[in-house]
């Protein structure tokens, strides 16, 4: 039997048209929740309102580019005006380029992960949380373990997920006792298109191929989302997936050898996947 916990709780998920957004959505409509569902491929994001709404919630798809802000503004305002609250706020919108920094032709590509990653989460908890204030909800912000770790060639994502990160513990801290809880998770692997849509230098997706790193092992996207929704419930601080917890400790009483580690047992694989395809 499902959880009814969320039952006519209005829930604004972002990235919610594929991956853990859209995994996030098919849980929460059967438990009868309320989404707005936000991401910018239109026809994708229909697609998961329709299958939430068969599945007992309501939904209504919102196509948003969070990179904009009076899109996050009109965002919270269409959910609000739907369902006359705002009880939880997920930042789920992702994207991240693979190269080595000194590689970037110039920064635009570095800004458009800050833009999304960051800033996407940033104009969406402006607007919503005096909403979330009103229900004493919940704020929830996807993260990484590369929000916690530095793993390099991934320099403009880890940037994002650290800046989220702090936001994060400032306004955890300043809204304690306004009743918000504000939820940090940072997933290990999962898999979803992510991998596919991340970019090269160049500003192209890896496509297909990206999905080769996952094994039969890698968590799924129905699997994250029943953790990240636990915690929410719970109005957790922070949920480390994966290796997360051990290898935070091990950054902190010895970070040489964390970066070892790292470099030997995570990067390598990486390193020949990130570098430039021969021009044609």
């Amino acid at each position: 039997m499902a959880s009814t916990r969320f039952t006519q709780q209005a829930v604004i998920i972002t990235g919610a048209s594929s991956g853990i957004g859209e995994a996030l959505a098919l849980r929460l409509a059967d438990e009868g929740a309320w989404l707005g569902l936000a991401a910018r491929r239109a026809d994708r994001l229909e697609a998961v309102a329709d299958a939430c709404r068969q599945r007992g919630g309501r939904a209504i798809a919102i196509p948003t580019d969070v990179t904009d802000e009076g899109a996050c503004r009109a965002l919270v305002e269409h959910a609000l005006a739907e369902y006359g609250r705002i009880d939880m706020l997920v930042n789920n919108a992702g994207l991240s380029v693979v190269a080595k920094f000194s590689d970037f032709h110039d920064l635009g590509l570095f800004r458009r992960v800050m833009d999304v990653n960051f800033y996407g989460a940033l104009h969406c908890t402006y607007y919503a949380l005096p909403h979330l204030m009103k229900s004493r909800g919940r704020l929830v912000n996807t993260s990484s373990l590369g929000g916690k770790l530095a793993i390099p060639y991934n320099s403009c994502y880890v940037a994002s997920k650290f800046a989220l990160g702090g936001l994060s513990d400032s306004l955890r801290l300043e809204l304690a006792d306004a009743g918000v809880s504000v939820t940090v998770i940072c997933p290990y692997w999962v898999v979803t298109e992510f991998h596919e849509h991340y970019l090269d230098r160049d500003g192209r997706p890896k496509g297909p191929a990206g999905r080769k790193l996952y094994t039969k092992r890698t968590m799924t996207a129905d699997q994250c989302a029943r953790i990240t929704l636990e915690a929410a419930r719970r109005r957790r601080r922070q949920v480390l997936m994966g290796p997360g917890q051990p290898a935070i400790w091990l950054q902190a009483f010895a970070p040489g050898l964390a970066d070892r580690v790292i470099e030997a047992t995570f990067m390598r694989s990486l390193r020949r996947r990130s570098q430039p395809r021969p021009s044609v």
